[in-house]
């Protein structure tokens, strides 16, 4: 029978598979079937991928939250495994994040970039946990790295909520979150298949980014090897034994 760990991967990949089939259909409907919106026309569809990805984003980045507080509670080295992970597929989402805005950004207010409450957050945020990871890059000691790396997720969780309610809380050029409520019958097909699916890539991608990181902790935290005798010492030892 298969071990956790054999079937860590499978469970990894499944998700990517799955990642791809949703993505595939969702992206289809959307680009091809679903209707031209009648005030952005057809730059709206980028909708399709890009309200998915800010999703899953804010869910890494919870989630990492968790993996913090569990690993400074528990002690167990399985939580800053997870930590990575997450981390570094949620940095990889908001970039994206950032870069489909800006194409959506270009034709409808007809800048890349503009500093308004929203994109100045998610700015912030990005930054914040791109540092966590340059933190883990250039701390050796384990215990060090993954306590600091806790505490400073702890503390830079702080803007994700502020990320998500930033529209509601101050005058802003972007538009507020897409719900049911918000988006048209025949264009919530393929946003929630598109949702479903960038979910499962973000878990498939944390699955097996785990799993590198738990190997390359415990090859850091294994005993060192005994060094090689040399020469003289081997004489030495059979002239004891002699």
């Amino acid at each position: 029978m298969a071990s956790s760990n054999e079937k860590r991967p499978l469970v990894g990949y499944g998700f990517l598979a799955l990642a791809v089939i949703l993505l595939g259909i969702g992206s289809y409907i959307g680009l091809a079937l679903a209707p031209r919106e009648h005030f952005m026309g057809e730059v709206q569809r980028i909708m399709y991928v890009h309200v998915p990805t800010a999703w899953s984003a804010l869910l890494c980045f919870s989630f990492a939250f968790i993996a913090a507080i569990a690993f400074l509670f528990r002690h167990d080295w399985k939580w800053d495994s997870r930590l990575e992970a997450t981390l570094e597929v949620g940095v990889l989402l908001s970039f994206l994040l950032c870069m489909q805005g800006a194409i959506w950004a270009k034709p409808t207010w007809g800048v890349w970039w503009d500093w308004d409450p929203r994109l100045t957050t998610t700015a912030v945020m990005l930054f914040s946990f791109i540092g966590i990871l340059a933190l883990r890059r250039f701390v050796d000691d384990p215990v060090r790295r993954a306590t600091w790396a806790a505490v400073a997720t702890i503390i830079a969780f702080a803007d994700v909520p502020i990320v998500y309610f930033s529209v509601k809380w101050w005058n802003s050029l972007h538009q507020v979150q897409s719900t049911p409520e918000t988006v048209d019958g025949p264009m919530i097909t393929p946003l929630r298949i598109n949702a479903f699916g960038m979910l499962s890539l973000a878990i498939g991608l944390i699955t097996l980014r785990t799993r590198v990181a738990a190997r390359r902790l415990q090859n850091e935290m294994a005993p060192p090897l005994p060094e090689p005798e040399t020469g003289g010492e081997r004489i030495a030892a059979a002239g004891g034994e002699a």
